[in-house]
């Protein structure tokens, strides 16, 4: 058996967002794709872990943290270039905004990510699979 550690939800169908990311031709692979029109699907059965750091998992918060991790993992896996932190930090922002959080929560949500979450976009912290 193998798996991997560190996730909360499960995305039970897919997701589309329009982005301002255009990748170098379409990027896919079995968890997220985004094509060159900045269509970024995310697809049923992808995991991740909600919203990180000190904060309480709400509605509001929650497709924001699908949309960031999925790019932040794009990012990781040298998929798509690493300036697009900086876009997935303001989208993350403005989609908790869009779903009805506090615009002062919602600001410091966008802080803590840009100033804190260099280390999540390394592809030194792709999560590792273990074998039983």
């Amino acid at each position: 058996m193998k798996y991997r550690k560190g996730y909360k939800y499960q995305l039970y169908e897919d997701y589309e967002i329009i982005t301002t990311i255009i990748p170098y031709g379409s990027v896919s692979n079995d968890y997220v794709a985004i094509d060159w029109t900045g269509l970024l699907t995310v697809f049923k059965g992808y995991a991740w872990d909600g919203p990180s750091g000190p904060t309480f998992d709400t509605k509001t918060f929650m497709r924001g943290s699908l949309v960031h991790d999925a790019i932040y993992q794009l990012i990781r896996h040298q998929s798509i270039a690493p300036h697009y932190k900086a876009y997935a930090d303001i989208l993350l922002r403005d989609i908790c905004i869009e779903d009805g959080m506090n615009r002062i929560r919602a600001w410091y949500v966008y802080h803590a990510v840009k100033n804190f979450a260099d280390f999540a976009v390394n592809p030194r912290y792709i999560k590792s699979i273990i074998e039983v």
